[in-house]
């Protein structure tokens, strides 16, 4: 696993040597732009407008613009001018219950591990965040961008979360047609909970698969192997019941154990499912 960040974590005065990880991949299918007459994949050139000329990365540098088509400049060393030696340490700030976090505030997660030095005080700090059951709010710098953190313990790992700053959290008020007074029928909002009751298991990551990625892996090798692919044409949309009706018919199908699919496919079954991917 490739390390991406070297750094340490600090509370008062102990400090924890450590490297880390991401805990995730991103497993999207990435698809190249092709000029269709010669099937030759498209390039993106670097290119001044005002210059039309293509322009090298030694004539590159970064601004912002203040005003619509008014930059003002930077040079690497300025910004770098920015970044201090504190860039390389978590630095936790308080310690806090993890109920106390909204689940939007969360970003990306990361694996951290001792460094060379670090075993000792890392397994003192996952030790006492274990047992306290606290997590820690920390901030750190990745690769230029400071973030707020969260640090807390999975399994035998200090995990760290990178968390939005309050202010990057839009505000709800600001999200147009949301149901001023929440108004809603006694017996539709029982039959929802029964229903929502019905659907309430265990949660298990490992039975949610993508099946978008699955059916384009399964389309693009029928492509290489020469396999000719009909696309089925799009399914008109249901006719639109009443809430009542819909929230009784899946009940019933919940009982009757229709709402899922069996999970033994047949062959035709598995080609119908490749030949509708669009």
């Amino acid at each position: 696993m490739h390390t991406m960040w070297k750094g340490a974590i600090s509370f008062g005065l102990v400090h924890v040597p450590i490297k880390m990880f991401s805990a995730t991949e991103d497993k999207s299918i990435s698809m190249r732009y092709i000029h269709k007459d010669c099937g030759t994949p498209i390039s993106y050139v670097r290119k001044c407008k005002h210059c039309d000329e293509e322009v090298d990365w030694e004539s590159i540098t970064k601004g912002y613009e203040y005003e619509k088509g008014k930059f003002v400049l930077f040079e690497k060393e300025e910004l770098e001018q920015l970044e201090s030696e504190t860039t390389k340490e978590i630095q936790i700030l308080d310690f806090v219950q993890l109920e106390e976090i909204d689940p939007i505030y969360f970003q990306k997660t990361y694996y951290l591990s001792p460094g060379e030095t670090g075993a000792n005080a890392y397994s003192l700090l996952l030790e006492a965040m274990k047992e306290s059951g606290k997590i820690g709010i920390a901030k750190i710098s990745i690769r230029s961008k400071s973030s707020l953190a969260a640090l807390r313990v999975i399994d035998k790992c200090i995990t760290l979360e990178t968390i939005y700053y309050p202010d990057e959290i839009r505000a709800i008020d600001k999200i147009p047609n949301l149901p001023e007074n929440v108004n809603v029928k006694e017996n539709e909002l029982s039959m929802a909970k029964m229903l929502i009751e019905q659907l309430t298991k265990p949660f298990e990551p490992e039975k949610y698969h993508d099946d978008y990625r699955g059916q384009l892996l399964e389309l693009i090798e029928s492509k290489v192997s020469g396999e000719e692919i009909k696309i089925a044409p799009k399914q008109p949309a249901a006719d639109v019941i009443d809430l009542m009706t819909a929230l009784q018919a899946s009940l019933n199908a919940m009982d009757t154990g229709e709402q899922k699919p069996s999970k033994k496919t047949s062959k035709k079954a598995k080609t119908n499912k490749k030949e509708t991917v669009s």
